[in-house]
C-alpha cells in the first residue's frame, strides 16, 4: 500500500512544475488523473527529440521530456472549451481530493473550474494553483517560465564564472530547477493542506509561484545579501562561505573537494604534503581562508595538478576528506551506488520489455514508492475513468468522442 493510495488527484497542469508535483504524489500511491487537450495533450509530448520508443505506446513515440514527469498517471483527454467538457472535468473534481492547475491567473474561471466555483459544492477540496508570479501582485498576469524566473529571481546573478575570467557572465542552471523546486513545494503545500483537512474537514486554495520559490531557494546567498547589503559575486564552482569547496584540475581531469570544517582542512593539507598550511594564520580557520581565498587556491591548484584524478580520489578518501569526480550522465547511471539506491528503474511495458526511467529518491520503510505504469498515451484512460467515476456508458462516451469533446486511444 502506498502512503497516499487513499487520495485521488485531478491534474490540470502541463509542462513540468505541476506534473512534477502530481508525479511525486502518484509515486506515493495517489490515483492521478491527468486532463489533456484532445489531439495534442501536454505540450511536452511534442518536445523531442529525443523520443522514447516503447511497445506499450505502439506507433506513438513519447518525448523523453514528457516521460520524465508523467509516470503512474491516467490520461483523460477532454476539451474544456466545450460546455460538456467543463461538466466532465467539474464532475471529476467533485470526486477528487486535490486539483493541481497551472493556467494563467483567472484562466479557469471562465470554464467554471476555478477554486471558488468548485469549492462551493466540494468544501474539502485542496486546490493548488501554480503560476509564474502568483495570484496577486503587479506581475500576476505575466507568463512565467523557468529560464525567465532564474534570471528575475536572482539565481543567474550568482551562477557562472567569476568576473574577469574567460566565459564570465550570468548562467542558468542546466536543468529547469525552478520548475522542479516549485513542484516539490507544491507537494509539501498539498500535504499540509490535506493534514489540515483531516482535522477540520475544510480544504483550501494554495497559491504558489515560480518567482516566490526561486527567491526562497536562494537560501544562504539571500541571507548573505540581507546580512551584508552586498551582492554575492559569481564564483564559478567555488562556495561563497566555505574554502576550499570547489573543483580542482588534476593531471588528467578534475576533482571536487568539499572541505567543510577546520579538521577536514588539516587532513586535506596533510594529504597534499603541506601540513604547515593548517597552522598558517591565513588558512587555519574557515574565516581566515575566506579572506585568503586568492592566496590559498593557487597553492592547492599547483599540487592537485601533480596526480591523476583516480590517485587523488584514493588519497583523499583514505584521509576522510570529502571529494568526488565530475561525472557524465553515462557515469552516473552506471555508478554502483546510484544503481544500488534504485535511481535507474526498469519499468515494464506492454510488449514484454522494459523502459529505463529515473527512480524516486524517497525511500520509505513502511510505504515505499511504487512504479505502476509508464507515462500514458494521450487519452488512454478516458473511457475507463468516465465509466468508473461518472458512470458514463460506452454509447455516451462514443457520442462525446464524435462531438470532439473527448478523445480516446
Amino acid at each position: 500500500m502506498g502512503a497516499l493510495d487513499h487520495l485521488r488527484v485531478l491534474d490540470l497542469s502541463r509542462v513540468l512544475a505541476g506534473p512534477w508535483a502530481s508525479q511525486t504524489l502518484a509515486d506515493l500511491g495517489a490515483d492521478v488523473i491527468k486532463i489533456e487537450k484532445p489531439g495534442s495533450g501536454d505540450d511536452t509530448r511534442a518536445w523531442g527529440p529525443p523520443w522514447v520508443e516503447d511497445a506499450q505506446w505502439g506507433e506513438v513515440p513519447q518525448s523523453a521530456y514528457f516521460v520524465s514527469a508523467n509516470r503512474n498517471k491516467r490520461s483523460v483527454s477532454v476539451d474544456i472549451g466545450h460546455a460538456e467538457g467543463q461538466r466532465i472535468v467539474a464532475g471529476l473534481a467533485a470526486r477528487c481530493d486535490v486539483v493541481i492547475e497551472n493556467f494563467k491567473v483567472g484562466g479557469l474561471k471562465a470554464y467554471g473550474l476555478d477554486y471558488g466555483t468548485l469549492s462551493r459544492d466540494h468544501p474539502g477540496l485542496v486546490y493548488c494553483s501554480i503560476t509564474g508570479f502568483g495570484q496577486t501582485g503587479p506581475y500576476a498576469n505575466r507568463p512565467g517560465y523557468d529560464f525567465l524566473i532564474q534570471g528575475m529571481g536572482g539565481l543567474m546573478s550568482i551562477t557562472g564564472r567569476r568576473d574577469g575570467e574567460a566565459g564570465a557572465g550570468p548562467l542558468k542552471v542546466g536543468v529547469a530547477l525552478t520548475d522542479i523546486l516549485t513542484g516539490l513545494y507544491a507537494t509539501v503545500g498539498i500535504q499540509a493542506a490535506l493534514a489540515h483537512r483531516d482535522r477540520t474537514g475544510k480544504g483550501q486554495h494554495i497559491d504558489i509561484s515560480l518567482l516566490d520559490v526561486q527567491v526562497a531557494c536562494l537560501a544562504n546567498q539571500a541571507m548573505n545579501f540581507l546580512a551584508s547589503g552586498n551582492q554575492p559575486p559569481r564564483l564559478g564552482n567555488a562556495h561563497p562561505n566555505i574554502v576550499p569547496y570547489q573543483d580542482f584540475p588534476t593531471r588528467d581531469g578534475h576533482i571536487i573537494v568539499t572541505v567543510g570544517n577546520d579538521a577536514q582542512f588539516r587532513r586535506f593539507a596533510d594529504a597534499l604534503g603541506a601540513p604547515q598550511w593548517a597552522d598558517d594564520p591565513r588558512f587555519s580557520t574557515n574565516t581566515a581562508r575566506l579572506s585568503s581565498r586568492d592566496a590559498l587556491i593557487p597553492l592547492i591548484d599547483a599540487r592537485m595538478r601533480l596526480k591523476s584524478t583516480a590517485n587523488w580520489l584514493e588519497i583523499l578518501e583514505q584521509a576522510s576528506v570529502p571529494c568526488g569526480p565530475i561525472n557524465q550522465l553515462a557515469d552516473v547511471f552506471t555508478d554502483p551506488h546510484v544503481l544500488h539506491r534504485g535511481m535507474k528503474i526498469p519499468l515494464p511495458n506492454g510488449g514484454g520489455g522494459s523502459l529505463d526511467i529515473v527512480g524516486s529518491p524517497l525511500h520509505m520503510s513502511e510505504t515505499p514508492v511504487s512504479y505502476r505504469s509508464a507515462p500514458p498515451i494521450l487519452g488512454a484512460h478516458t473511457e475507463t475513468v468516465l465509466a468508473e467515476l461518472l458512470g458514463y456508458d460506452r454509447t455516451r462516451i462514443l457520442a462525446l468522442k464524435n462531438e470532439g469533446v473527448v478523445s480516446t486511444m
